[in-house]
């Protein structure tokens, strides 16, 4: 794949919008290309994306694969963008359906190949790589027959191995067991019978938790990409989360999702630099999912065509279409999520009913059409744990949030953004939101927290806040109980201290590398630090107060002490070999009679220093 210029994967799915197809095509090669995509392309019509897209396809040789495509127009939608540059180009199109392929015939370099089932020695590869995944794909002895029997009932089907796969890894690694599983595993299974014998026995050996955590992939359409972090945000919301001893409840959610990856019932997509991922559900778990909606009433779907998945009392409602005359068709009183996946906004008339017919609303998670502002009685919702919106990239946006926020006592987790990047304006953010003690993630884009300054201590829940992006001075402190647990991201910062204790030195830190002044005090950390500070080009001080630190420095360079309680200096400096400055500022009388060079007690202590600065109570140099 390497000598190939560009090599991008689009996965299509049904319904698709050929102009956002493009931009996601376009922007792919753009960045690379590593270039910048145009700034007016969300305003670009399709005749200017293909001619951008071919622009740029006709420089390389390049690799595209569209999956997944239902709709026999599609070839001719994107076709004029597949330049034949006569430089070896490759495009594949994966289909389900024979017609569609087909209708791609006319091209002269796209060719049909009709695929086959896996082979036998490939499915016992893919089941062990599945079944085994932390023996590194190796089958035990006494598994080795009983998983050759199971995988030949396959027929080799990769959904339908990944899945038996992933459903035999969580249970004991048993013969008996095992052969139980395999008398009642039914024989020769076709696509269409995988939901039936497959996949809703996989679902139903879940525990409660995780079978509406895997429901709620449902909620989103059809091979919608969907960011982990959100979505285990939306999970703690919904109650689905169940409280262990040690754990936070988003560390609990991702051991949920680990699982349900495990299982090949959700697959990743892709893998962010911070660890987080993009995850979606297969067509098939999808459909699967879809037809649980019906049954259990989970959640009601309306899509563009007006069809929905679930009838009756409606709990869970999900928006896929830009109308607005929904609201009158459900018992909007009883929603308790409302959710409205990307491209789709809400219209004016929407969200005005959404205050007054939505009262016990918990989660809420959409984009505002242009020009809307947020409900100045935001604070009726008081029963809302999950609130994230955005104003659209067309309009005029929002740019204050109404100061009844405050009122919204049961949030969690708190998200407001613009799409419309080139716009300066930013989003006023009351002081009454620090009134929200149970507020966990702080979440935005282009906010403006001035008010904010003198009252953010309120927020004693507080684990992200990756805002204030022109902030260079912060000062955190906590109570002697709570630990410090945040996850910053502010570029400009250059000084930063932290009072209280943290479990360890947080590795957002180093990330910040305009860091000019460290400041820890009270901290009790036990690890080097060093290992994580010596990527700092731009720190210059680390300052170390009051049991910052209770195990060993021995990277240290530069030590500041200023404690005025302080009448004895710590044994084990002298064990610091690269100390090359070591500063006692605003120390007490006993402390300064212990140092001295002619009869100090505990001068000994720093001897090998280089240089060592002292300053008394008053701060005079010594």
């Amino acid at each position: 794949m390497e000598h190939f210029g560009y090599r991008v994967w689009i996965t299509v799915s049904q319904p698709y919008n050929i102009e956002e197809l493009l931009r996601k095509l376009l922007k792919e090669l753009c960045e690379q290309q590593k270039v910048n995509p145009p700034q007016n392309i969300q305003e670009m019509n399709k005749e200017s994306l293909l001619k951008r897209v071919r622009y740029y396809l006709q420089k390389k040789r390049y690799v595209v694969v569209f999956d997944d495509v239902w709709e026999k127009s599609f070839w001719a939608d994107i076709k004029f963008a597949m330049s034949d540059n006569q430089k070896g180009c490759r495009i594949s199109i994966t289909t389900r359906f024979k017609d569609v392929a087909t209708s791609c015939r006319e091209s002269s370099f796209v060719e049909i190949h009709e695929l086959k089932g896996l082979d036998d020695e490939q499915s016992l590869k893919l089941f062990n790589k599945k079944a085994f995944y932390d023996l590194n794909g190796c089958c035990p002895e006494n598994l080795v027959d009983i998983s050759s029997k199971i995988v030949e009932k396959c027929d080799g089907l990769p959904l339908a191995i990944v899945v038996t796969g992933g459903l035999l890894s969580a249970k004991n690694r048993n013969a008996i067991e095992w052969d139980m599983f395999n008398e009642n595993f039914k024989p020769k299974l076709k696509e269409h019978s995988v939901i039936n014998k497959i996949l809703v026995p996989s679902y139903h050996d879940l525990s409660y938790n995780l079978k509406s955590c895997l429901l709620y992939f449902g909620i989103y359409p059809e091979d919608y990409e969907v960011y982990s972090k959100s979505l285990i945000r939306q999970w703690i919301a919904e109650g689905f989360v169940k409280e262990e001893e040690g754990l936070t409840l988003e560390e609990v959610a991702e051991g949920y999702l680990t699982e349900l990856i495990h299982r090949s019932l959700v697959q990743v997509v892709s893998v962010g630099i911070n660890g987080a991922i993009w995850c979606r559900v297969h067509d098939l778990v999808h459909d699967m999912i879809l037809k649980k909606f019906e049954d259990l009433n989970f959640c009601k779907n309306i899509s563009e065509d007006g069809q929905s998945a679930s009838d009756g009392i409606v709990r869970r409602l999900s928006i896929t279409t830009n109308s607005d005359n929904f609201m009158e068709s459900i018992e909007s009183s009883l929603v308790r999520t409302l959710l409205v996946p990307k491209p789709c906004t809400l219209h004016e008339s929407v969200v005005r009913q959404i205050t007054t017919k939505c009262r016990l609303l918990k989660v809420f998670d959409g984009e505002l059409a242009g020009g809307i502002n947020v409900p100045e009685d935001l604070g009726s919702l008081n029963h809302l744990k999950y609130f994230s919106i955005e104003a659209d990239k067309y309009g005029t946006a929002f740019t204050a949030l109404p100061k009844s926020i405050g009122m919204l006592e049961n949030l969690e987790t708190f998200g407001v953004t613009q799409r419309n990047f080139t716009d300066e304006r930013v989003i006023d953010v009351p002081k009454e939101i620090c009134k929200l003690r149970k507020l966990r993630h702080f979440l935005g884009h282009k906010l403006n927290l001035v008010e904010l300054k003198d009252a953010i201590g309120g927020m004693t829940s507080l684990q992200t806040l990756p805002t204030m992006q022109q902030m260079e001075n912060l000062s955190i402190e906590s109570s002697d109980e709570d630990i410090i647990d945040l996850d910053l991201n502010l570029p400009k910062l250059q000084y930063l201290l932290l009072e209280g204790q943290l479990e360890k030195l947080a590795e957002w830190i180093p990330n910040h590398q305009n860091l000019v002044q460290l400041e820890l005090t009270s901290s009790k950390l036990t690890e080097d630090p060093m290992k994580l500070l010596k990527s700092m080009p731009n720190l210059l001080s680390i300052y170390l107060i009051y049991d910052a630190y209770v195990g060993a420095l021995p990277s240290l360079e530069k030590l500041f002490i200023s404690l005025r309680q302080l009448e004895r200096l710590p044994t084990g400096i002298q064990h610091l070999k690269k100390l090359e400055l070591l500063d006692f500022r605003f120390m007490s009388e006993e402390f300064m009679e212990n140092i001295l060079q002619n009869g100090g007690r505990d001068h000994w202590i720093f001897k090998q220093v280089s240089s060592v600065q002292i300053y008394d109570e008053n701060g005079k140099c010594i």
